[in-house]
């Protein structure tokens, strides 16, 4: 006769694969404190369950599951190619306004919208929102594309670098492309252009350990080197 509880009675213990379980706190490993912890895995992203005192995610390490002191998961960049420099990120993102620009003037001077007046008597704040909603879709379209494509685009590829995503290093999907190319231009396009693009593009000049500009951070992207 078997002493175990029969199923359901609630004397078990819960599968082992329920996701909503809840899991024990992480305990230190004994030996060197330099060793990896083996903790409880967490269901949605692997890896151990627990936090990094130094301000890292929930699930333990750096601002995106990396820890830069070698903790819990490896380095998210080991494996990628090196980051690119921020001087050639700079000249790329003028060549791809050069390019989209370019278009931008010329569907605005056919849709009519090219031209307006700054006449306070006689403002035209249709042909001005107009040329700005064009610039816009084509600007954020071109940059999610091409990005999405191939983490290129034209300027990026001439100038022999990619974007990728931090946590595996490959291309960014749609939804990522998007969202990143949406940070970068929408601002752009209809406030401050100048400013914006200092702003946010130049963040990647100052940013640690990963050279991201705001764009990458929203995204979780990185820009890394093809040459």
């Amino acid at each position: 006769m078997t002493t175990e509880p029969p199923p359901g009675s609630g004397g078990g213990e819960p599968p082992e694969d329920d996701p909503f379980k809840k899991r024990p706190p992480q305990q230190p490993p004994q030996g060197s404190p330099y060793d990896t912890p083996q903790g409880p895995e967490d269901p949605y992203r692997g890896g151990p369950i627990g936090g990094d005192p130094h301000g890292g995610g929930p699930y333990g390490g750096g601002p995106y599951g990396g820890d830069p002191y070698g903790g819990y998961p490896a380095d998210p960049l080991a494996g990628m190619p090196p980051l690119a420099d921020s001087g050639r990120r700079t000249l790329a993102r003028i060549i791809d306004m050069i390019i989209v620009f370019v278009v931008v003037l010329l569907l605005s001077w056919a849709f009519g919208v090219a031209q307006y007046t700054t006449d306070t008597d006689k403002l035209e704040f249709g042909k001005t929102f107009g040329r700005e909603l064009v610039a816009a879709i084509l600007y954020v379209a071109y940059d999610t594309i091409l990005t999405a494509k191939a983490g290129q685009t034209l300027g990026k590829r001439w100038l022999g670098m990619r974007v990728a995503n931090l946590d595996n290093g490959s291309t960014p999907s749609a939804q990522t492309s998007l969202a990143r190319a949406l940070v970068l231009w929408l601002p752009f396009a209809f406030c401050c252009a100048c400013l914006w693009t200092a702003i946010c593009g130049g963040w990647s000049y100052f940013d640690k350990p990963y050279k991201q500009g705001l764009h990458d951070k929203a995204a979780k992207t990185v820009v890394v080197s093809t040459s």
